[in-house]
């Protein structure tokens, strides 16, 4: 696929992929969120890729939803929407099994939930609506001064999408997302930093060195393999019912990876007090038992 609403730039085994539409302050749109499912795909296939920055072109990370249909931009009847139109039966009422209904940054934010590599936000200014929904599947957000934030729904007459009431209340708690989904107001990235809605604020210019920073330390010093195991751990485990279900997954992967060349290395090399130089590839050293989970359709 060819890009034209994000940029898509591998350096030093770091994937930047940077919103980019910044006349528009990155407003998100169905041909950006087609771009970024594709730019994941493309990173999870890739071996060379460490880890993922996502950032924005311009002063805004991304503005929300684009509004250039005005009143009718969510409207899915509205006719140059025939692709929505399809889950209106033809007596009227709607499919809401038809994948016609589902909204586009829910699509988004799930393929990052999939993602087999790590993904750092950069917040380099205004995100809200889907501006920020699409971060909380995102592993690390860490935000410019120059950053605002915003919940915005409950002023536009609509509800939080891209699955963020699923995300929002793992990362912050529940009273605090509901304070910001209530009010919708747009808020600092200090503000964001108390709610623990970002881990760190920096200086505009020192934003994407930070990100860097931390990916560069992601891919000097680790297994891919283990990476990729340990973000789905983490974050199929927030809906446990029970440890148990942790000890399964912890046990099959201390026993699948335990005679693995990476575990010889990240133990050689620790004795031999040298820089791990890790062999196992994603691509094609994920052991048996993954995924361990069943995929969800949409229904």
């Amino acid at each position: 696929m060819a890009y034209e609403q994000i940029l898509y730039d591998v350096a030093d085994n770091i994937l930047t992929i940077t919103l980019n539409r910044p006349e528009k302050l990155n407003a998100f749109t169905g041909q950006m969120m087609n771009e970024m499912i594709d730019a994941f795909d493309k990173a999870d296939a890739d071996d060379n890729i460490r880890a993922i920055i996502v950032t924005g072109a311009g002063r805004g990370f991304c503005a929300g939803a684009d509004l250039s249909a005005g009143a009718n931009t969510f409207d899915a009847t509205r006719p140059d929407r025939p692709e929505r139109q399809s889950a209106i039966r033809p007596d009227g009422t709607v499919d809401w099994s038809n994948e016609a209904v589902r909204d586009g940054g829910g699509r988004l934010t799930l393929r990052i939930f999939e993602s087999l590599k790590p993904v750092i936000a950069a917040v380099n200014g205004p995100a809200v609506g889907v501006g920020v929904t699409m971060q909380l599947a995102m592993d690390v957000r860490i935000a410019s001064e120059n950053a605002r934030f915003g919940f915005v729904f409950s002023r536009r007459g609509i509800v939080p999408e891209a699955c963020s009431s699923w995300f929002l209340p793992r990362v912050v708690g529940i009273s605090q997302a509901l304070e910001w989904a209530f009010s919708g107001r747009v808020f600092s990235a200090e503000e964001a930093l108390h709610g623990r809605l970002i881990s760190k604020v920096c200086a505009p210019d020192q934003l994407i060195p930070s990100a860097r920073a931390l990916a560069r330390e992601i891919a000097d010093n680790t297994s891919q393999v283990s990476v990729a195991l340990i973000r789905q751990m983490f974050w199929k485990m927030l809906t446990a019912d029970h440890p148990m279900e942790a000890h399964k997954i912890d046990s099959r992967g201390i026993f699948s990876r335990g005679a693995s060349a990476d575990v010889k290395e990240g133990v050689t090399s620790f004795l031999e007090k040298r820089p791990a130089k890790f062999p196992d590839k994603i691509s094609k050293d994920m052991p048996p038992y993954f995924p361990w989970w069943q995929n969800r359709k949409y229904s």
